[in-house]
């Protein structure tokens, strides 16, 4: 009987046991559920604060244009003011997109319409997004009535901008100009250009097969040229870093230098007698550097261009094309030649020039490149700023001094002499890029430039005119009136 009482006394104690396991397992799984569910909310808090607006702002996001229905699409400014792009309602309510500066601004500033291109592509995001007040925007949704979409205020100039324009002239080519020490790019012009205006209307003309121009191809980030002489740059630079000695560098120049029986001339046969290093460079002797070029380690040399950005990403934020480079210890003695001197396979962008150029002139460091300098609502109200941010350093400080004084001598004493100035000191390299048997070339000029009053930031340049001949005849003088147009 006791015996009894005291399993029955057990009994209890063994569902209480089991309850409280039951129990602990319950908490168990609905702290489990609970902070999933937190994790949850946590992120969809995190996405919608930093990380919604890029996901919506992707170009491969195809959901971007029906903030259409709700938003007429803002306006593309200038870094003055200057509507570069604006969107005109009818009465009926029809919408047009209205570019004041036609053709000059074209590639730059793009189109929006049979796809979308330039600024118009990269800030599509924000020119249909609204930052309205708040109640002008429920007033217009009861209305049923489109807000007025942000404004993109670029760091394009314009005078800068009609300057590059004007400097092609009837050439094809492009001409690019930004602040190293910030990124902002100031102008970017390409010919053959187009209307934005009646680009819907033109586009099978333009985009038929018969029609040869590629005028919505933008020659400044996209167009691959030999570098030509401008590519001695680069040559310089290993040389300089594989002999310690380069000062004690000699070469009696005698218009011509033969190897495995091919021969390279300097421009127009000329002959430039003895030269150290300065003075090959200054007066971009072909010979001097096509000997300078079987002297160097090909290892090093194609290591030293692939840090210098040749076959790699660019930061640029328009569709661009990759530069290209390839040389190694297997090529042979003309092929290192033609490379030394900028021909051969070598193919690089006028962009790409100006960012190489724009290190040298800023210490060494490349700063990213950049348009977009505000957004602000259609009021006026700053909504985002862009600041300059570093995205590499390509030279050392002292690398970058040291290249300086060869550039500036291309000025002061070489190919480049018309860019002599009251108004700046300008340092930079021309070349004549070869493209035909015919020896038709392509006219390039890369360079900087400095405020003599120091009351401007510097600013860099890189030219091409395609088959207008030497750089020194061509591509200086339009570089010039762009370094005019902004020092002024």
């Amino acid at each position: 009987m006791k015996a009894k009482q005291n399993l029955e006394n057990l009994e209890p104690r063994t569902d209480k046991r089991k309850n409280s396991s039951q129990n602990k397992e319950f908490a168990v799984v609905t702290y489990l559920f609970l902070t999933i569910f937190l994790g949850m909310i946590a992120y969809f808090t995190y996405f919608q604060i930093e990380k919604s607006e890029a996901f919506i702002n992707s170009p491969y996001n195809a959901r971007q244009d029906q903030f259409a229905d709700q938003v007429i699409r803002g306006k593309i400014v200038s870094a003055q003011g200057d509507v570069l792009a604006e969107t005109k309602v009818s009465a009926d309510g029809t919408e047009t997109r209205n570019y004041p500066y036609g053709r000059m601004f074209s590639h730059v500033v793009g189109y929006s319409v049979n796809g979308k291109s330039g600024i118009e592509s990269i800030s599509n995001f924000q020119l249909l997004r609204s930052h309205a007040f708040f109640l002008e925007k429920i007033y217009h949704d009861i209305k049923e009535e489109k807000n007025i979409g942000d404004t993109v205020v670029t760091t394009l100039d314009t005078s800068v901008q009609k300057a590059a324009y004007e400097a092609l002239g009837q050439y094809q080519g492009a001409v690019i100009a930004l602040v190293p020490s910030t990124g902002e790019i100031l102008a970017m012009a390409s010919k053959p250009d187009f209307e934005p205006n009646t680009i819907e209307a033109d586009w099978n003309s333009i985009t038929s097969l018969e029609n040869q121009s590629s005028a919505l191809l933008n020659r400044a980030t996209q167009g691959l040229y030999p570098p030509g002489s401008t590519f001695k740059i680069l040559t310089l630079f290993e040389y300089m870093k594989e002999h310690k000695d380069y000062k004690s560098y000699s070469y009696p120049c005698a218009g011509s230098i033969e190897k495995s029986g091919n021969a390279i001339h300097c421009f127009g046969n000329a002959v430039h007698g003895q030269e150290d290093l300065l003075t090959s460079f200054a007066n971009s002797c072909n010979t001097s550097f096509a000997h300078i070029g079987l002297s160097l380690d090909l290892n090093q040399f194609a290591k030293q261009n692939e840090k210098l950005l040749f076959n790699s990403k660019l930061p640029c934020d328009f569709a661009y094309s990759k530069s290209q480079f390839s040389l190694d210890a297997k090529a042979d003695d003309w092929e290192i030649m033609q490379t030394a001197i900028g021909q051969g396979k070598t193919l690089t962008t006028p962009y790409h020039l100006a960012l190489l150029m724009s290190a040298i002139d800023n210490g060494g460091v490349l700063m990213k490149p950049y348009v977009t300098g505000q957004v602000t609502n259609y009021s006026g109200n700053i909504v985002s700023e862009t600041s300059p941010v570093e995205f590499t350093r390509l030279f050392t400080k002292k690398e970058s001094v040291l290249l300086k004084q060869y550039l500036q001598a291309v000025v002061t004493q070489g190919t480049a002499s018309a860019l002599i100035s009251p108004n700046y000191s300008a340092g930079g390299k021309t070349g004549s890029a070869e493209y035909t048997d015919a020896r038709d070339s392509h006219a390039w000029f890369v360079g900087y430039a400095t405020d003599s009053k120091k009351k401007k930031e510097d600013l860099v340049v890189s030219v091409i005119l395609e088959g207008a001949g030497t750089g020194s005849a061509y591509a200086v003088p339009a570089a010039k009136r762009v370094f005019e147009a902004y020092f002024q």
